[in-house]
């Protein structure tokens, strides 16, 4: 039987399902082989020669499918249809050479959705390995070392507590960095609108907004205080309106096109909250389980017995008049065919959603997602009528003007809309009655107050959608390079927004400072497009890496002599106008605001990180977080006593904090809490500091299982916690009132919400025989029985709802049979089985590629 190779089980059981006996399938749990994370994995000096290596945990797969060979020479590699899957297929090749027999066939297949039709054809047409698109891997591998070898040391010795630079992270760190700054340095500016509450003759009512005043057209910043807010109310308020004209315009509004990956990120993020990472891993299991189409293109076309059975499906359910007359055709934009592949969709648009045979709730709304997009993609435009009402004054003084839109045909706004990042002032109201000429009148007239707000800090889907305009990453590196930033503590996640922590910070202005080439948006899209060019054939791979690796090492030598002084000096430079701004009073910004002799300046933390000090110290221990150039000055206040001891509000390197006693050599280290976020200083008082320093507080025993429920405030803000289990808090405040009721109430909702739904059993079966539940679980790979540490995965066919104790005792004796566990008694589990178990889990996880 000819052996076929995949990257995952998952995969490999559906292919198996169409293959059927006469293939032998299996799994090579994502790549086999890696550049060592050593020095001279990739030698320049020797044309970029690369050295690679099998994984330990790959060992195994790599046996298993060489043992396979023995009786079957013939090798099928059928990973996934992009670079990535080009790669993993090469490194198979090369590491399988040795044990195929002489006269074997190697062929290669690529399907973008696993379905019967789909399977079959790709086997009735192999190919051999794509080699520049292999290339195009090589090439980009090699710079990826290249820069986290050569580049991260430098950082390590110049700028303590970096971690580490990547070719194209640390671009994408540096546009969140330029957001923060941009935001920081954003002055808010007022200004007034002026509405009015008008009625018809007739006594219906509408609004309106003043567009007119003083005969001038309104701007927006043209009535900029409220005394010309109450100037223009006047002006209203002793004026009779009359409608002037009222014009009505058709309008339509066409559907999105269907979801590319980039596209299908971003709206995973606005509507259902999921990362890219999230987003990926649940799309990689819809389509390995032949749900959905490939999850990693730039394509947005569509196969046309797709767009036909879409139109089919529309038809069926909404009606022939919520089809266009002609299939809508969308043209892709990607400027590298080798990730345009066909856009995400259903491999079968009759699926809907609620009949979707999968338990994992982010997998369902992710399928709900797409199937709506999809169809949506294919379905007539939604058409509405605009209403402008023009209101104005006798002498042409005042004017106003009332928008007004009704939908006449909701087309594919009856299934789906795009998620917005930011709200739009869109005016859907609907408008009474009203003719031209009749008199208007005032039943309220109200100015409203604005300030211009900032840019808005990234969301993850918002930096994909920048990267994408940029030019910067591929569809299978965005969830990557946001985990990796993250993952280094360069950038923190708040409620959903992208906030770079003081060290991402001060990395990218050492970038921007000593390697601005390579932190350069224009640089980093001009070598992506040159390694596009190498996976079509158009360019040689080592000739990019000779040009790209020639101007590097002069750039790393030129920070050769430079002193982590000099370093910091810079950085303060490059910084001072976001560290020291202006003061109100006129002084120096740079002088200390608690001596009044030192300057301040930038310093490192031995801990990483960097805080703002002063040069007076140990005289002056003035320090402030780089991030928050307005901090309030503290000095060490006491507050009150307490059991005897001091209670102080200090000022340290990371903002203000409460301390209990003082420090010395029997206790340096004194009990100490962080002034929360948005806590006015002046009302820190005895009893605040006290309720700051007794945290984490216990509410009391949950009411299951008696195990104490506590609230407290942690990195990533306030919390109630039961057991491992945590839960945010939205307030602060509610940390010292939360009763049980209301903590039992968020752990609940956390745990619906969120990742912990998981860990909660889909179906109590019973006790087994030799003791210990029997229960139904939501695994990775679909749903599975569970007794003990036997895990036995329920055959396709097997609704979760219907295992029966019976059929789950039978399925436990079957994998523990094969297994050879025996997991009846939990004092028999031994320290090697655990071993074994352990060393599974780096082998599953790299099935999914980092993408």
């Amino acid at each position: 039987m000819p052996v076929v190779v995949v990257e995952s089980p998952a995969k490999a059981k559906t292919i198996n399902k169409y293959l059927g006996d006469d293939y032998t399938v299996l799994a090579s749990f994502g790549h086999v082989r890696d550049l060592p994370p050593k020095d001279g994995s990739v030698d320049p000096e020797a044309d970029f020669a690369m050295k690679w290596e099998v994984a330990s945990e790959s060992k195994k797969h790599v046996k298993a499918i060489k043992d396979a060979l023995a009786s079957d020479p013939n090798l099928i590699l059928a990973t996934d249809p992009d670079r990535e899957g080009e790669a993993i297929s090469w490194h198979l090749l090369e590491t399988l050479a040795p044990a195929l027999k002489k006269g074997a066939e190697v062929s290669r297949v690529t399907f973008n959705a696993i379905t019967k039709n789909a399977v079959t054809e790709a086997m009735a047409n192999p190919r051999q390995i794509d080699q520049p698109l292999v290339d195009a891997y090589l090439a980009r591998r090699a710079l990826d070392y290249l820069v986290g070898f050569n580049l991260s040391p430098v950082l390590w010795r110049k700028l303590p507590g970096a971690k580490s630079a990547g070719r194209v992270q640390s671009v994408a760190l540096r546009i969140i960095v330029d957001r923060e700054m941009e935001i920081e340095a954003f002055k808010a500016r007022e200004y007034w609108s002026v509405h009015a509450r008008l009625g018809t003759p007739r006594g219906d009512e509408y609004d309106a907004t003043m567009t007119v005043f003083g005969g001038k057209k309104l701007e927006r910043f043209d009535i900029a205080t409220e005394e010309q807010a109450k100037l223009a109310v006047a002006a209203i308020t002793s004026r009779e309106l009359k409608v002037a004209s009222v014009a009505a315009k058709p309008a339509s509004r066409n559907p999105w096109p269907p979801f590319m990956t980039s596209t299908l990120q971003q709206e995973a993020s606005r509507k259902l909250g999921l990362g890219a990472r999230a987003c990926m891993s649940a799309a990689q299991r819809l389509y390995e389980a032949g749900h959905i189409t490939y999850m990693r293109t730039d394509g947005i076309d569509m196969a046309p017995e797709a767009v036909m059975a879409a139109r089919d499906a529309i038809k069926a359910r909404f009606g022939a008049e919520y089809l266009p007359k002609s299939p809508r055709m969308y043209k892709n934009k990607a400027k590298n065919a080798q990730e345009a592949h066909e856009c995400i969709r259903p491999t079968d648009m009759m699926l809907s959603p609620d009949r979707l045979p999968v338990a994992d709730k982010d997998q369902k709304a992710l399928y709900d997602l797409i199937w709506k997009r999809t169809l949506a993609s294919q379905m007539e435009s939604a058409r509405m009528e605009r209403t402008t009402v023009e209101l104005a004054s006798a002498d042409g003084q005042v004017g106003l003007r009332a928008n007004g839109q009704v939908m006449l045909f909701d087309g594919f706004l009856r299934v789906y809309d795009q998620g917005r990042d930011d709200e739009e002032d869109e005016d859907g109201r609907r408008l009474p009655l009203i003719h031209e000429g009749e008199a208007a009148e005032k039943r309220g007239v109200t100015p409203e107050q604005h300030f211009t707000q900032p840019p808005p800090r990234y969301t993850e889907a918002t930096l994909v959608k920048r990267m994408e305009e940029l030019g910067i990453g591929r569809p299978s590196t965005y969830a990557s390079i946001i985990g990796t930033i993250q993952d280094r503590d360069y950038v923190r996640k708040e409620q959903n927004r992208l906030i770079p922590e003081d060290k991402g910070r001060l990395v990218t202005i050492f970038l921007q400072k000593y390697f601005p080439r390579y932190v350069s948006y224009d640089f980093t899209a001009n070598l992506e497009g040159e390694l596009d060019d190498i996976s079509s054939g158009e360019r040689a791979y080592r000739e990019v890496l000779r040009r790209f690796w020639r101007d590097f090492t002069a750039a790393l030598e030129g920070t050769s002599e430079l002193r982590i002084g000099e370093v910091l000096e810079a950085i303060d430079e490059a910084l001072a106008p976001h560290l020291y701004p202006p003061r109100p009073d006129g002084s120096d910004p740079r002088e200390c605001p608690l001596c009044h002799k030192g300057r301040l300046h930038l310093k490192t933390a031995r801990s990483g990180g960097a805080f703002i000090g002063c040069s007076n110290y140990p005289d002056c221990r003035f320090t402030r977080p780089i991030s928050s150039p307005d901090a309030e000055v503290v000095g060490d206040t006491v507050l009150g006593l307490d059991k005897g001891e001091a209670i102080s509000l200090k000022n340290g390197r990371f903002g203000p904090y409460v301390q209990r006693g003082e420090a010395t050599a029997e206790n340096p280290k004194p009990p100490r809490a962080s002034i929360p976020k948005g806590w006015d200083l002046a009302s820190v008082d005895l009893e605040r500091a006290l309720a700051l320093l007794a945290l984490p507080r216990e509410i009391g025993p949950h009411p299951e299982d008696g195990v104490p429920v506590e609230a407290g405030i942690g990195r990533y803000g306030p919390y109630v916690k039961h057991g491992a289990k945590y839960a945010n808090l939205p307030e602060v405040d509610e940390v010292f009132t939360i009763g049980m009721n209301r903590a039992v109430e968020v752990l609940a909702a956390k745990q619906v919400r969120g990742r912990a739904a998981a860990a909660a059993p889909l179906a109590e079966l019973g006790e087994h025989p030799e003791g210990g539940p029997v229960q139904v679980m939501s695994g990775r790979y679909g749903p599975y029985v569970k007794w003990g540490k036997v895990n036995a995965t329920l055959p396709r066919d097997l609704e979760p709802g219907a295992v029966t104790l019976e059929r789950a005792l039978e399925l436990i004796a079957e994998k523990a049979a094969k297994s050879g566990k025996k997991p009846a008694k939990k004092a028999a589990a031994k320290k090697p089985a655990e071993k074994k178990t352990a060393a599974k889990k780096p082998a599953a996880a790299k099935a999914k590629k980092a993408g």
